[in-house]
């Protein structure tokens, strides 16, 4: 799969959209275009939620820069969810060295790190221009952090976190990701800024794909 760097610029717009062959008509949500705002999968993607609750996914890169521009609006918006739906982040298995990227987003959340470092990351390498390239220059920016590098290596390289990988890898082939940011709700519907027009409208057209999600496939 010839995979993007990022889907999207804020509030403009690409031509290339993913695969269709992928996709298959779904229940459109009211106002919104099955094919021109989102997609339906054929197959179901599958979840990690309980019953009742709508998973939603945000299939990111530390690496890409839209993702690092969007997320102050995500982290906002991630605050007016509905009770039952779960937003869940997937760092993708490409773009860069992309391993390692994975394996920092879910070693700092076992760690408990993540609240305090996540945004952080996106800021050294995007805003201050911070190499953060590889195992070594990611260990020593963590140990300016004040993070615990040897036990972060520890868990890093830990049974654990390959399942997360592996569990990223599969997320992301279900939903037949080729750029981030994009989104995925409910293991069956897919949108991203290309698809909505701009990464801000993608959020609300995630707001009505969980609306839907909460009924019966």
């Amino acid at each position: 799969m010839n995979r993007r760097l990022c889907v999207l610029r804020l509030g403009s717009a690409l031509l290339t959209v993913p695969t269709w062959q992928a996709w298959a008509q779904g229940s459109a949500p009211t106002g919104l275009r099955e094919g021109k705002d989102y997609l339906a999968l054929r197959t179901p993607a599958p979840t990690d939620v309980p019953a009742g609750k709508v998973e939603v996914l945000e299939f990111f890169s530390y690496n890409c820069p839209h993702c690092a521009a969007l997320e102050p609006s995500l982290e906002a918006w991630s605050k007016k969810l509905p009770a039952d739906a779960v937003l869940r982040r997937v760092p993708v298995p490409f773009i860069g060295d992309a391993e390692v990227k994975q394996r920092l987003y879910y070693t700092l959340e076992a760690m408990g790190k993540l609240g305090e470092l996540h945004g952080k990351v996106f800021d050294a390498i995007h805003r201050q221009r911070i190499n953060l390239s590889g195992e070594k220059a990611t260990l020593d920016w963590l140990a300016k952090q004040g993070v615990d590098t040897a036990k972060y290596s520890e868990i890093a390289k830990s049974f654990s976190i390959a399942g997360k990988l592996r569990r990223a890898t599969q997320l992301t082939d279900a939903y037949r990701v080729e750029g981030v940011p994009a989104f995925g709700v409910g293991g069956r519907y897919y949108t991203d800024g290309t698809l909505a027009g701009s990464l801000e409208r993608a959020l609300q057209v995630v707001d009505a794909l969980i609306v839907v999600a909460r009924k019966p496939a």
